[in-house]
């Protein structure tokens, strides 16, 4: 529910029918942000500024 961003059970129930490119594409958007995340302490550390 939380990846998919359903407020509910039986919303995510109607929308369970997601594929497996569809999961591949949500991993990949989480991994980029996750990335981007750790990426920002270390150039604030090293005093470079993330674009």
């Amino acid at each position: 529910m939380v990846r998919t961003g359903q407020s509910s059970e039986r919303a995510q129930l109607i929308y369970q029918y997601s594929t497996a490119k569809y999961q591949r594409k949500l991993g990949q958007g989480v991994d980029a942000e996750v990335r981007q995340q750790l990426r920002e302490p270390a150039a604030k550390q090293a005093g470079v500024k993330q674009t």
